[in-house]
């Protein structure tokens, strides 16, 4: 690990020295560049310079204990000690994790696509709860949200709600959502009072460019149909929501959120894009390890990443293990605690795997 990171540096100050070449300040293609590639490196410079620096100070302190103390001063010495190893520990950690291979869809806008499961019309409005759910957290992280489209269900709640997310980081902390996700409460369609148990399912999809994903025009069937609009002088009269349809695949990708039909046809199509890139990864992933299931399941009660208890004001990820009982915060966006938990679990395994030493 400290060769890697020794390289690391050397690129740093390599690239802190060209940028502050004359000859190279005046061609700003390449300033940008290396800009861009020291900024990227620049935190873990940051945190091994910190590494380097705990170590000397570990290695001063240690030497201390060799002189002629009192007790009350050996003590100190030594909570010192144990207190400089406890911090070493962690930026090794830390910097471990730096050196893990990125995700190079981490940085990409995502599409997310929620559809109600099991259990009726609570499903629906389930769907509906989470909808709001990433929408809030969307906004909590400086991210913007747009509709692409959405069948509702009449009361309140969703059959389907495609919507996209644009951001720096999006799909770095929004891909660990994918799945089936269930609620536990009394509905409020229930009139006996009994606890139902329902599920909607979450994809989380990166925004994929033409050049990742190359789709024939003949291949694709376009529908164009009027858009479910507001009503009254709102009312869309001309057919300008688009329907798309993969012919190879059979993938079906509606969008009626803009006002032209181009716009719709834009954004159905890099929805396309996206499923058919997932749909090649999925298909990847199942050649190497045959045993992976699919992102979201079939929907079925037992098949769950995450349970939202509302009798017990509890939220459980069942794949960490991770409890919390302030449902309403979650419900209201605040995801952190579950997203940074399950980056860290990820992590974990990345390290046990690839044996970063």
């Amino acid at each position: 690990m400290l060769d890697k990171l020794t390289l690391v540096k050397a690129r740093y100050d390599e690239l802190t020295a060209l940028m502050a070449d004359p000859a190279v300040a005046a061609d700003h293609i390449r300033v940008a560049q290396y800009a861009q590639e020291r900024a990227e490196i620049e935190p873990v410079v940051e945190v091994f310079g910190r590494y380097k620096a705990v170590g000397e100070e570990l290695q001063e302190t240690q030497l201390m204990l060799g002189e002629d103390l009192d007790p009350d001063m050996e003590e100190m010495v030594r909570q010192e000690l144990a207190a400089l190893e406890a911090e070493r520990v962690r930026l090794e950690q830390e910097l471990q994790a730096m050196l893990l291979p990125k995700d190079p869809r981490d940085e990409r806008n995502v599409i997310m696509e929620i559809r109600a499961g099991a259990g009726g019309d609570e499903a629906g409005l389930f769907a509906a709860d989470l909808f709001r759910m990433y929408s809030r957290y969307a906004e909590n992280q400086g991210w913007k949200t747009g509709m692409l489209s959405a069948h509702g269900t009449g009361i309140g709640g969703f059959k389907e709600v495609v919507f996209e997310v644009r951001g720096k980081g999006a799909f770095s902390r929004l891909k660990f959502e994918s799945g089936v996700h269930r609620v536990q409460r009394v509905p409020v369609t229930e009139s006996s009072g009994r606890i139902h148990t329902s599920t909607a399912t979450v994809a989380v999809l990166p925004e994929v460019d033409e050049v990742d994903v190359q789709i024939n025009p003949s291949d694709v069937e376009m529908e164009v149909y009027i858009s479910s609009g507001p009503g009254g002088q709102h009312m869309q009269k001309n057919a300008t929501a688009v329907r798309l349809i993969h012919k190879p695949t059979g993938v079906v990708v509606s969008c009626e959120s803009e006002r032209s039909q181009t716009q719709n046809r834009r954004r159905a199509m890099s929805v396309l894009r996206a499923r058919l890139y997932e749909a090649e990864q999925q298909k990847q992933f199942e050649e190497i390890d045959a045993a992976r299931r699919s992102q979201v399941g079939s929907g079925e009660r037992s098949e769950k990443i995450r349970t939202y208890n509302f009798p017990q004001n509890r939220v459980t990820d069942h794949r960490i293990g991770l409890t919390s009982y302030q449902l309403g915060s979650v419900l209201d966006g605040d995801l952190d605690e579950f997203v940074e938990a399950l980056t860290a679990h990820t992590q974990a395994e990345q390290l046990e795997h690839e044996g970063v030493t």
